[in-house]
């Protein structure tokens, strides 16, 4: 039975349900936290998410507003289009990130991008991650590039994004460090069994692979007067 305090309970039946409850549970935000940050009920939360509705605009709007995302992003309009495509925002300035930071934004898992060599030079490629005793591991298939060119523990760069695309801001962090492939059947057997997110890309993935970072290092572009950009002047 899904109960309104567990951000976890949904059970999405449309796409516009799916990228609610996906963007509210990212945040953990319950139906409660929603409504009162929409001006809703948590009942009616919870019909968006596990029905087939059809909310006006306004409400729109607001949802959007309450999961710090767009109208676009939750409708599934922006989902085939290539990312960057807004103007540069005003005035806008580069800052570093700390490693603990970039550890944060990291989020525990999520896709991000490996960049290796391969046999016809580099190649760069998405992935699902997870982070786990400060290694990123990843979950490939045996003859993959990455299982071939981890055996041998080469260096490999990983990277993970977001961008904020009403605002023309965002965040990226990269780590470059050696990979290798894990081989010993107690240790590939407690990584598994922290790893809840299953490669995208289907079956057979099976063979784990793990990044231990020699640097981790992040960068983020801010907009004054954009959501979560410090007040005051960029000068």
């Amino acid at each position: 039975m899904n109960t309104a305090g567990d951000p976890r309970a949904s059970h999405a039946t449309s796409d516009l349900g799916r990228r609610v409850a996906s963007r509210r549970t990212r945040l953990g935000l319950s139906w409660e936290d929603v409504a009162e940050r929409a001006g809703s009920t948590p009942g009616f939360i919870a019909y968006v998410e596990e029905q087939v509705a059809t909310p006006g605009i306004e409400f729109l709007v607001r949802l959007a507003n309450a999961l710090e995302t767009t109208v676009q992003d939750l409708t599934g309009y922006t989902a085939d289009l290539a990312p960057g495509g807004a103007r540069a925002g005003y005035r806008a300035r580069m800052e570093e990130i700390g490693e603990a930071e970039c550890w944060e934004l990291l989020d525990g898992h999520g896709v991000g991008r490996v960049a290796v060599e391969g046999r016809d030079g580099l190649m760069v490629f998405p992935v699902n991650y997870q982070v786990a005793d400060g290694d990123i591991v990843f979950m490939t298939a045996a003859d993959s590039t990455l299982a071939r060119a981890s055996v041998s523990g080469v260096e490999v760069a990983f990277e993970q994004d977001h961008l904020d695309e009403a605002f023309s801001q965002g965040w990226s962090v990269l780590l470059v460090g050696q990979a290798r492939t894990v081989s010993e059947e107690g240790e590939v057997r407690r990584i598994k069994d922290v790893v809840h997110s299953a490669p995208w890309a289907g079956d057979g993935r099976d063979t784990v692979v793990t990044l231990s970072p020699r640097r981790v290092t992040g960068r983020r572009i801010q907009v004054p007067g954009a959501p979560g950009a410090p007040s005051g002047s960029a000068d």
